[in-house]
């Protein structure tokens, strides 16, 4: 008897086995998908730090191993069987997105920061006015006018201006000399002249001469001139290795920062990178000194303030001959900045000599306690803008501005914060400028991260009698001055040679 084949079907067996490798494949395939895509991500993440050249060495070589140890937990949770390694998979999905969202947020930091530094051109927005019930509506519509002009003060400007004008009308126009801005502002009032070709920066010196100038009158034309300047200078490395001073301007307005306008806060730092000194110096706005720059009559006597209408080096050229130090660098911040620097720093906190409420001048009423007080961005503000209601009115404001230097100082100075420079600077990039260039920058941040330095810091305030004078810019109005004192002139400008020569800063406050 013929034994019986028994007949198996393997069909289904071979699919379901078929399917299962390639399922598998595919898997592998994405797994290695995402190792391969995971790595490349990691090294273009390295490159874009390691051109952001803010870290030091041992920094950089952290962030190397950071990056390999998350690959290998992407490797290792794949190479396990179970689950196929899905989780593996997800977090190295999850790695390629963080990592490559950081690089660009890196290199979006790094231009930003960029358009901050190497800030050595001046802009100056000229402007032709007419009356504000005058029919011309635009320049066109000002041929055969008879413009009023001043050469006297930023002539230079004030000549470019007209001969782009006449370029423009393809005319030449009919000028009226004036003696001041201010008999300018006179001479439209009064009708013995059309228009007036003028740089706006000087406007508020108009407006304190001629009564709601400013309500009165109609813009029809604009133009900026850009003027090169030669400050700064040094090597990459400068500022870690040689002492420095920086002139920091805060403009009492808010938007950007390029344009000539006056200044209102007038604070020098004289930091030496070697000891770790600084000496902040408040100049009070009102301080009657001697101006130096390429624009104005030297050793003319005028309100510091009015020396930035003549445009940032004439305050520092100012501030220089009277403290008899050279001032390379300067910093440019409005109202904007401060709030927005306070407040990505968390808030500061602040010392207050006395406590006082602010007015609503400051734009922010708040009650302010003797002692420390935190503050945010607009709180911080609203400290720096009070003088109503302090009894040294505008002396102490400048003490008060310079504990809120010191405490942005004391929050800056952190790794964590150093760390967050590009974030910072992406934030307020349209209203800070500094002639400091980037490769300096980040040589001094990196010098800092590598050292963790403590540093000390000494506030002083040049003090003096108010009264009433002559100014430059005010032709023959008597203005408030503060007559600066000798005796607070010289000790200021002993304690910096203190730190430009090496000293140590006696009752000085440490920096952590």
């Amino acid at each position: 008897m013929a034994k019986k084949r028994r007949s198996v079907d393997n069909t289904g067996r071979n699919c379901r086995n078929t399917s299962r490798y390639s399922e598998r494949t595919a898997t592998n395939r994405l797994g290695s998908f995402c190792l391969v895509f995971q790595a490349l991500v990691s090294i273009v993440f390295m490159i874009v730090v390691i051109l952001l050249d803010m870290l030091p060495m041992n920094y950089l070589a952290l962030v190397a191993a950071i990056l390999f140890f998350l690959w290998c937990i992407a490797f290792t949770t794949q190479a396990v069987r179970k689950k196929r390694g899905t989780a593996g998979k997800i977090f190295s999905l999850l790695m390629i997105c963080v990592l490559t969202f950081g690089a660009y947020n890196i290199a979006q930091a790094n231009n930003m920061l960029s358009l901050i530094t190497g800030g050595n051109t001046r802009v100056d927005k000229m402007a032709v006015a007419v009356l504000a019930d005058d029919s011309a509506e635009t320049i066109e519509d000002t041929v055969g006018y008879n413009f009023g002009v001043q050469f006297q003060q930023g002539g230079d400007n004030i000549q470019t201006a007209v001969t782009n004008l006449q370029e423009e009308l393809g005319s030449d126009l009919t000028l009226t000399e004036c003696d001041s801005v201010q008999a300018q502002a006179q001479a439209l009032v009064d009708g013995d002249v059309q228009a007036i070709i003028y740089n706006e920066a000087y406007t508020q010196l108009m407006d304190d001469a001629v009564e709601g100038f400013s309500d009165n009158i109609k813009i029809i034309y604009e133009m900026d001139i850009k003027t090169e300047l030669n400050l700064g200078g040094g090597s990459d490395d400068t500022l870690t290795k040689e002492p420095f001073t920086v002139y920091i301007s805060g403009i009492d307005t808010y938007g950007e920062v390029s344009e000539t306008s006056r200044s209102d806060v007038n604070i020098i730092a004289v930091v030496n990178p070697t000891t770790h000194e600084i000496l902040l110096i408040t100049t009070p706005r009102d301080s009657y000194v001697p101006l130096y720059g390429p624009d104005v009559q030297q050793g003319a006597m005028d309100k510091l303030t009015h020396a930035g209408v003549y445009g940032i080096e004439t305050s520092m050229a100012t501030l220089g001959n009277l403290y008899e130090t050279d001032i390379n660098y300067y910093v440019r911040l409005n109202f904007t900045s401060l709030i927005d620097i306070v407040d990505i720093l968390g808030g500061i906190d602040v010392e207050s000599e006395y406590a006082f409420t602010t007015s609503e001048d400051s734009e922010y009423v708040m009650d302010v306690q003797e002692g420390l007080n935190h503050f945010n961005g607009e709180q911080a503000l609203a400290f720096s803008r009070e003088r109503q209601n302090l009894e040294d009115g505008d002396n102490q404001r400048g003490k008060n501005q310079q504990a809120v230097i010191t405490a942005m100082l004391k929050k800056m100075i952190s790794p964590t914060m150093l760390l967050k420079a590009g974030t910072i600077m992406n934030q307020v990039s349209k209203d800070v400028e500094t002639n400091v260039t980037q490769p300096q920058l980040n040589a001094l941040i990196r010098d800092q991260l590598r050292t963790n330095a403590k540093w000390s810091i000494q506030s002083v305030a040049l003090s003096g009698e108010g009264g009433q004078d002559y100014c430059y810019s005010a032709s023959d109005q008597l203005l408030y001055v503060m007559y600066p004192d000798d005796s607070s002139l010289r000790e200021i400008i002993d304690l910096t040679n203190v730190v430009e020569e090496g000293g140590s800063l006696e009752a000085g406050e440490a920096l952590n």
